[in-house]
């Protein structure tokens, strides 16, 4: 130290610091010296003042340093090295950067030393713009070549990925020392580029330079992600020659290379012999342990640690509460909360986070909520997790309401949030608040994003805007997964545009993302919405290839796909290979059965599913009822109507009333219908009014049959069907006036008659057919094949019902071969078309006339073939003169 006697040079303090800072000087004794030199007038020196400078940064004191820096009354190279490399070093890289500006200012020209200093500043606070000119600088003032330059740069670089800059500069690197291999390794493996880091660590070694604990680490990381095992244990035997293993980065990162290798018997050795007190590593147990659901081993470690005196942080208790969260072990979870609350973590951003999350996943929202609102610090994570967990339980309402509320609060959700928002936005179909959603999406720079891509598609799909929908899809680009692709077919089927969705469903194949079960429920609902039994089978096929077929889901499609493609036989297959059955599946057969009148079949179904104590439902009873109604069970239907709501628990709708009344109709009890109607408890709506009107058609009662509909045309004025009915009941009342009056009051309206159609599947194509349809490339082959046929039922008995027609033909017109029903030409088709051993299915659009109807019978006796006719009700299965209906459809 100095003397008291002397009076020392600038040089002598100089001397005296620099011993300081190479040796293990106690700071008062820095203190001393700077209280003397500020006696002797030397503080201001730089020969002084520059040493003094850094010995305050390495201690930690920051405003001293900058109040000596200010006080220099002349401030050389060495002054503005000192500066900006303290404040880099000490966290204040942005006061660093300051610095340096005011030292280019100042004209001093800096040194490849303040170079390395203000580039890793940039680099800390991810200033990579700056960084960028900065480089400038350095080719402006020949520093391009300097080793610690081109660190810092690499450095850089590496940071922000910028691989092409990192590998160009360290190409033109005349020297290259540890750090600048280091450097760049560490970038590439933090980057994913993890096979490059391996490649550039092997150059390290033939180079004979040695990696540092972070570059082992790194290289531990590239070989988890790759799960190369074999390369991490040669890491693992280095690091043990190079008494690197006792490093705590190091430690934790070759136990979680063996986490992700899915060696946990090797992980448990190596953590069992670690002796360091390393809280990241029974961290690392818990979540591997967690990953692979053993709750036993996970509890093991976490009990183990309480007893260690190991004090959790805020990432031991996450990893046990995910698990108890993924297990569903909600006590267990809620004593985790008592000890989260006991050591105070209970506030922690990342804890609290994960116990919103797990009450939520839980449908304890009441609990999210509270920790939620007890949480002082309004961050993102923990809003986003109560927000998830508000749309996972299908509380969109309040979902939006939250995100709302984050808005209002200032905080900027992430892409979970918006992925949230958006689902609860397609849960209640809130199109123009998806809408509003989706443009924040671009404006804070998530447009690009997978899960939110996916949620766009969902929103648009639920609310009918597949156009919208499909552009979505379309922007998620090459990273679309078997969500993106579930919610663009599910979106198609579901909204009526069943040929797009099995499009989408071939694409898919195409590009190489296999389907999951989703997918192949929704193509198999596709295939059943448009009758496509050809495409509906090859789709069962490739679930019985993939195992998916024994799915309660998968068959409960499965079985509907069979009921809506008329093969009831193998619907019935299906449902009997089930291992397990729920509501859906009993609903699917008992309605397959109703629709293709098999009434009793039906009922005894409905029966068994109540003995079995599966609970029915509104869909149950609609399929019950209709069942008693197509076999004239009056008196049962309006039984099963009563127990809904005194043995189920259910409130009938309106559909239930509309069975009930078709009841009515059917059985010709259209006064009792109109009374029923009369005291029903809810007000009718068309549908009732509709089948009432339908019923005085078939029945020909002409008073009530104009009281019915007149109450339509009040409500829906623009149906045809109302007019269409009226007109055939003036018809066959020989009421030609009223008729003819129905018919002008249609074209005074703009009303049109939808027209009859009919198709049916011959060789992979759909032919369609019109009434009196001569377009067909085969229309005269048919026409003079129906010509013969309706010779041949005529002698067994055939006789044409011109009440059938009446609506077609004007009544002085009394050619009725112009109007010969598309649904005959259809079925003449199929029969000099197809196999006698495959099956005749022909689909109409509208309700199959009684002429037609009668027509089939004969045809079916005379051909000895099996028809299947689905009309706009129903399924008939025709075979030797008789129906399936029972003529009473």
């Amino acid at each position: 130290m100095i003397a008291e006697n002397t009076s020392p040079s600038n040089v002598t303090f100089a001397s005296v610091l620099k011993a300081c800072s190479r040796g293990n000087v106690a700071f008062r004794c820095v203190e001393q010296v700077h209280s003397k030199a500020i006696h002797y007038g030397f503080v201001t020196d730089p020969l002084v003042g520059n040493p003094l400078i850094d010995l305050y940064f390495k201690n930690g004191f920051i405003k001293s340093a900058r109040s000596i820096f200010d006080e220099l009354h002349l401030r050389n190279s060495v002054s503005w090295v000192a500066m900006i490399s303290g404040c880099s070093k000490n966290g204040h890289e942005e006061e660093a950067i300051q610095v340096f500006c005011q030292m280019l200012e100042s004209r001093t020209v800096p040194t490849p030393y303040v170079f390395s200093s203000v580039l890793s500043a940039s680099t800390k606070i991810g200033s990579f713009e700056l960084g960028e000119q900065l480089h400038a600088l350095v080719f402006k003032w020949g520093l391009s070549s300097e080793t610690y330059v081109c660190n810092a740069l690499l450095s850089l670089y590496s940071r922000c990925g910028n691989f092409l800059s990192a590998e160009s500069i360290f190409t033109e690197m005349n020297t290259r020392d540890e750090i600048t291999f280091n450097s760049l390794i560490s970038g590439l493996s933090q980057h994913g580029h993890s096979k490059k880091a391996l490649q550039l660590f092997e150059k390290m070694q033939l180079s004979g330079m040695k990696p540092d604990c972070v570059t082992i680490a790194s290289l531990l990381s590239a070989c988890a992600s790759l799960k190369e095992t074999h390369k991490g244990q040669q890491l693992h035997s280095y690091s043990i020659k190079a008494g690197l293993l006792s490093d705590i980065i190091v430690e934790g990162s070759l136990l979680d290379l063996y986490v992700n290798c899915f060696d946990l018997q090797t992980a448990r050795e190596f953590f069992n012999s670690t002796t360091t007190v390393n809280i990241v590593l029974w961290n690392v147990m818990l979540m591997a342990y967690g990953q692979t659901g053993n709750l036993s081993e996970s509890l093991e470690i976490f009990s183990q640690m309480q007893i260690e005196g190991l004090r959790p942080n805020q990432y031991t208790y996450p990893s046990i509460l995910r698990t108890c969260t993924s297990l569903g072990v909600m006590d267990l979870g809620e004593q985790i909360h008592t000890h989260v609350i006991k050591t105070g973590f209970e506030l922690n951003v990342y804890v609290c986070s994960v116990l919103i999350d797990m009450y939520a996943k839980h449908g304890k929202l009441d609990i999210a909520r509270e920790i939620l609102e007890r949480h002082p610090e309004k961050d993102v994570v923990s809003w986003t997790a109560m927000l998830a967990g508000y749309a996972q339980d299908g509380q969109c309402v309040e979902a939006i309401k939250l995100f709302e509320e984050m808005q209002i609060q200032g905080i900027r959700s992430d892409n979970i949030g918006f992925s949230s928002a958006l689902s609860a936005c397609a849960g209640i179909q809130a199109l123009n608040q998806g809408k509003q959603i989706h443009a924040q999406t671009y404006i804070f720079g998530y447009s690009m994003d997978l899960s939110i891509g996916n949620s766009l598609v969902n929103l648009y799909a639920r609310c009918g805007k597949m156009q919208d929908a499909y552009l979505a899809f379309r922007i998620i680009d090459n990273v679309k997964d078997e969500i993106s692709w579930n919610g663009l077919i599910s979106g198609f089927s579901q909204s009526g545009h069943s040929e797009e969705a099995l499009q989408v469903f071939n694409q898919m194949n195409m590009s190489g993302v296999k389907p999951n079960l989703f997918t192949f429920c929704s193509a198999v609902s596709a295939s059943a919405n448009i009758a496509n039994i050809k495409q509906g089978t090859q789709l069962h096929g490739r679930m019985i290839k993939t195992g998916l077929d024994l799915d309660t889901e998968a068959a409960n499609a499965l079985i509907t796909l069979y009921a809506k493609c008329g093969s009831i036989d193998n619907a019935w297959r299906e449902f009997c290979e089930m291992p397990e059955r729920n509501e859906v599946s009993y609903n699917a057969m008992i309605t397959g059965y109703s629709q293709h009148g098999f009434g009793k079949e039906s009922l005894d179904l409905f029966e068994e599913m109540k003995q079995r104590n599966v609970k029915p439902n509104n869909v149950t009873f609609v399929g019950v009822l209709s069942a008693c109604s197509h076999v004239g069970l009056v008196n049962r239907g309006i039984s099963y109507l009563k127990s809904m709501s005194e043995e189920h628990g259910i409130v009938p709708r309106l559909e239930h009333y509309a069975c009930v009344v078709d009841s009515f109709g059917r059985a010709g009890m259209v006064e009792r219908a109109r009374e029923f109607i009369e005291e029903m408890p809810i007000e009718p709506d068309a549908m009732i009014w509709r089948t009432l009107l339908s019923g005085c058609t078939v029945h020909k009662n002409l008073d009530i049959g104009e009281f019915a509909a007149n109450q339509l045309l009040q409500l829906e004025p623009e149906d045809s069907a109302t007019y269409v009915l009226l007109s055939n009941i003036y018809a066959v009342a020989k009421k030609w006036d009223l008729r003819d009056h129905m018919r002008q009051m249609m074209k005074e309206r703009g009303v049109k008659k939808e027209p009859g159609r009919s198709w049916i599947e011959v060789e992979n194509s759909v032919h369609p057919f019109f009434v009196g349809d001569r377009l067909h490339p085969s229309a005269d082959h048919i026409y003079d094949y129906l010509k013969d046929l309706n010779m041949r039922i005529s002698e067994i008995g055939y006789v044409q019902d011109r009440y059938s027609l009446l609506h077609d033909i004007e009544q002085e017109q009394k050619d009725t071969t112009v109007y010969i029903h598309s649904e005959k030409l259809a079925v003449v088709f199929g029969l000099i078309s197809l196999s006698p051993l495959t099956p005749l299915r022909v689909f109409k659009n509208l309700r199959v006339c009684k002429d037609c109807h009668n027509w089939m019978k004969f045809v079916s006796k005379v051909s000895n073939r099996t028809l299947i006719v689905r009309d706009l009700n129903r399924f008939h299965h025709f075979k030797d003169g008789v129906c399936s209906c029972k003529d009473f459809w």
